[in-house]
């Protein structure tokens, strides 16, 4: 960011936010065009170091990072909207405070401060000029069609039976050590279940690796049935331990499970009953899930993108945005040598996974 920014951020007076999830909206009047705008937000959250995540015809949105205890991570969300002569500005908290000690308001009000002076220092030839760029930029004018492309690696066959059988070996393996942890009391509501999330999504990883299988909408039912069944064997691990621990005599498995029903849930000394456990178990498989799915999209998109070369996927984007069709731009492809119609998937799916990460980063 640059001295003058800093300077002035200093000088913001900050308006505290409450609320689940904080946030803070200002507006401003403009002369500007919507793609003057566009040009002018874009360059102004560059100078102030913010990534943009998103953009459109008239909204531009960028995220703020900063770094804690040595990891960095994003810290608000800003949002510039143009509507009708008007600039709206929206900073929202990325974190899981409900107060924001007032950084949302910096936050517009910085970026308001830096808009405005980023206008000033164009005159009209030169916003000309900077729009043009940006046009030339979005429509791959500036693109060179390269006479050859790197060649596809050897194709590989997906084959949808490795997640199976790995996820059901990792299920097996979950439920076995969270059925002893569980019985030993050191248990830690949470915890635990990022572990599992995160446990599966590693696992995935390499299931998607060594089988070379990326439909999601099919690994998504995998995931589903992976937590379930590591969930429900859980409970049967812990029956079938108690039994053999305690030499007890053998009761069924669903007398076991009404036994616990009728004990409840003890939570820091306080039995919650049947409806506390029943919501420990939703909990459970809500954050387990959602863990597990963000990280097997991202381990997904990464694989996706690797094993296409870029210059690849840049050459079949560029065909895009020149309005080419599906069918034509397999033909491009044909002609550098990516002939075979799994690779040319393959090449689809590495532009969808770019548009994925998008939208991943746009999320709050």
């Amino acid at each position: 960011m640059e001295d003058k920014y800093k300077q002035y951020e200093k000088t913001i007076k900050n308006k505290h936010s409450f609320a689940w999830t904080p946030k803070y909206v200002s507006e401003f009047s403009t002369r500007l065009s919507a793609k003057e705008f566009i040009a002018i937000a874009e360059k102004t959250f560059k100078d102030l170091d913010w990534d943009v995540v998103y953009q459109d015809d008239k909204s531009i949105e960028a995220k703020r990072s900063e770094k804690s205890l040595g990891t960095e991570r994003w810290t608000e969300g800003i949002t510039a909207t143009f509507e009708y002569g008007k600039i709206k500005v929206k900073s929202v908290t990325l974190g899981n405070e409900m107060w924001d000690v007032g950084r949302n308001s910096k936050r517009v009000q910085l970026f308001i401060y830096a808009f405005q002076e980023t206008e000033k220092s164009f005159d009209k030839e030169e916003l000309k000029g900077l729009i043009n760029e940006k046009e030339t930029k979005n429509n791959w004018d500036d693109y060179v069609v390269p006479d050859s492309l790197p060649k596809p690696d050897e194709i590989r066959e997906p084959n949808f039976f490795i997640p199976i059988v790995g996820c059901l070996i990792i299920s097996i393996l979950i439920a076995f050590l969270l059925a002893k942890v569980s019985i030993s009391g050191f248990y830690i509501i949470g915890l635990f279940e990022l572990l599992v999330g995160f446990s599966i999504g590693f696992t995935f990883k390499y299931l998607i690796l060594y089988s070379n299988y990326t439909n999601y909408d099919k690994l998504h039912y995998v995931i589903i049935g992976t937590i379930g069944l590591a969930y429900i064997l859980n409970q049967y691990f812990q029956y079938e331990i108690i039994l053999f621990e305690n030499n007890y005599d053998r009761i069924g498995f669903f007398e076991f499970l009404k036994i616990k029903f009728e004990q409840g849930l003890t939570f820091k000394k306080i039995n919650t009953g049947w409806i506390g456990l029943i919501i420990h178990w939703l909990l459970q498989l809500a954050i387990t899930y959602y863990v597990t799915v963000m990280v097997v999209i991202r381990n997904l998109t990464k694989y996706q993108l690797a094993r296409v070369p870029r210059e690849v996927v840049d050459f079949a984007i560029y065909h895009f945005v020149k309005d080419k069709a599906e069918d034509q731009v397999r033909k491009e492809l044909a002609l550098k040598g990516w002939t075979e119609t799994q690779t040319q998937d393959e090449v689809f799916e590495a532009i969808g996974a770019l548009q994925t990460i998008q939208e991943v980063n746009r999320m709050q």
